[in-house]
């Protein structure tokens, strides 16, 4: 009897401190397995996350398990779901009373949002951050707080033109993380600073740009993200200067950190930047390479964040009385935003290969025309994926903003017409006009310039400049195959007669959708005989 009355008192006074430790425990547990991010074993951390967030009794510690969910799907680009747990998490903060939580789970949700394109809701929660960060108890965490939501607002500003109010609020942002001590937050000062680079560059003040960029790279020890995009305005300051030895310099190291990173925004922008770099020191071979990393870097982020755009994410209703129910929610809503990714995976894949093979159209059809029987041509290169790029007219960045701007002013009937317009306009040769430009051709289409670039950079896969070329070197081969006296002409009557104002314009175009210089195409026709009256697709 006195035995077990001694095991009751040893359970009674243990009950209290292993609860205490079950919570330690858990807290602990989520810290352990955000770093496992780092190590790079993010099944492992989701399957533990998941396990929180299952065996978690009150709402503070759900959401803690959902936010770091959310966390770990961030690392591996996969928005959708990092938002739907984000999500997730915000709908049991009116459940939980402690705003430094609140506000963590609003700067995500902000970050994530900004990062998708969809600038007015990530404005919504960062603001909700901020006023929430005034009852944050603890002077450092609320200064970390605040620093990175006035980040928000700086990217928010950038995005309207608001130069001004940037500015502004990057000065909030590196005072609420403290000048004097930022050894808690170096890549968060960095990253301010280096926006604060970014806004004096579009100012084109690029003396004070450079600053904030060596400020921001003195502080920063390890490759990453914010440090490539450093090195990348630094690159792009000495192309404005024309400074080709630096830039390279600094393009290359932005390069190196692009080219393993999955930031598709610093891609974007290296490869711009790499592409001017070999345009001004007039290489067009590599220029006309990271013309095409280009391309498939806007084409991607442009993709994902439509994808956003045109239907919000998802949330899976929550139940606050039973947990499996709960679980059962969560896992449906995972298994369909599972099954919505592979869709748009497959969808997005299928869209690249039309557009390759649009193209490579022209080059195929030219090497059918031209080959031998016997052998195959000795100059066709082997990636053919960047052959057919005029890399001077390309400017996909003033496309991106005319979409955005359009989508909602164009009616289906309209775009359609202009269509009809095209296709007339193709099967003519208006196109060799010497005076052929954006709104020449919508003045003859009788429409404006912002729908009729919109309608060829969504159906033409180009820009205005791009698509015109493309058609005037299609009218000029067509001539060469088809009428011998062309290859008779001097490369200067070509190049005039079919609406390039020089000779080295037209070879350089020439070269970049063929693949053949202009007197190397000819000598190849010239040797090998092809069948008559074959016209290319586009222009018939």
């Amino acid at each position: 009897m006195s035995r077990s009355l001694l095991k009751l008192l040893f359970l009674f006074i243990t009950a209290v401190p292993v609860w205490a430790q079950k919570k330690y425990n858990f807290d602990q547990i989520c810290e352990r397995t955000s770093v496992q991010v780092a190590q790079k074993d993010i099944p492992k951390a989701l399957k533990t996350a998941d396990s929180l967030y299952m065996t978690a009794q009150k709402p503070l510690d759900k959401v803690k398990s959902l936010l770091l969910s959310a966390e770990l799907y961030h690392s591996t680009g996969e928005f959708k779901k990092s938002i739907c747990y984000g999500e997730n998490a915000h709908s049991l903060l009116s459940q939980v009373e402690d705003a430094e939580w609140f506000c963590r789970v609003n700067e995500f949700l902000a970050k994530e949002y900004r990062l998708v394109g969809l600038f007015e809701r990530s404005k919504k929660y960062t603001l909700q951050g901020i006023e929430a960060a005034k009852s944050v108890s603890d002077i450092q965490k609320r200064g970390e707080i605040l620093g990175l939501l006035n980040q928000e607002m700086v990217y928010y500003e950038i995005e309207q033109g608001n130069y001004s109010n940037a500015i502004k609020y990057t000065e909030y942002s590196l005072h609420s993380f403290g000048k004097d001590n930022i050894q808690d937050n170096e890549r968060a000062v960095a990253a301010s600073y280096q926006l604060l680079g970014d806004i004096y560059f579009k100012l084109k003040d690029y003396v004070t740009s450079e600053n904030n960029y060596r400020k921001a790279e003195s502080i920063l020890k390890d490759k990453c993200c914010v440090l490539g995009l450093v090195y990348n305005g630094l690159g792009g300051i000495r192309l404005k200067q024309k400074n080709w030895k630096d830039a390279e310099i600094y393009l290359k190291k932005a390069e190196n950190i692009a080219d393993s990173s999955r930031s598709l925004k610093l891609k974007k922008a290296v490869y711009s930047n790499i592409n001017d770099y070999y345009e001004g020191t007039g290489d067009n071979a590599k220029a006309s390479l990271y013309a095409v990393k280009y391309v498939r870097a806007y084409d991607s982020l442009t993709a994902r964040n439509r994808e956003f755009a045109l239907k919000s994410p998802e949330i899976p209703a929550k139940s606050n009385k039973k947990s499996a129910r709960i679980s059962i929610f969560k896992n449906t809503a995972i298994v369909v935003l599972f099954a919505a990714l592979v869709a748009i995976v497959v969808l997005f894949r299928s869209k690249q290969k039309k557009q390759r093979a649009k193209f490579r159209n022209i080059i195929r059809t030219q090497l059918r025309m031209i080959s031998v029987r016997s052998e195959p041509l000795p100059l066709k290169r082997e990636n053919s994926d960047f052959s057919n790029i005029s890399v001077e007219e390309i400017d996909d960045r003033e496309g991106e903003g005319i979409k955005r701007k359009n989508e909602s002013l164009m009616t289906s009937e309209t775009e359609a017409k202009l269509l009809e317009l095209l296709e007339e306009f193709e099967k003519g040769e208006l196109y060799n006009n010497k005076n052929m430009s954006l709104s020449f051709l919508a003045a003859e289409l009788n429409t404006n310039t912002k729908y009729l670039s919109y309608v060829i950079n969504r159906h033409k896969c180009a820009d205005v400049k791009t698509y015109v070329n493309r058609l005037r070197i299609n009218y000029i081969v067509d001539k060469l195959i088809n009428d011998d006296k062309y290859r008779q002409y001097k490369i200067s009557i070509l190049a005039e007669e079919c609406g390039f104002s020089s000779h080295s314009k037209f070879a350089s175009v020439f070269k970049a959708v063929t693949d053949f210089s202009p007197s190397a195409y000819i000598k190849y026709l010239d040797e090998n005989q092809s069948d008559k009256n074959t016209h290319f697709p586009e222009n018939n």
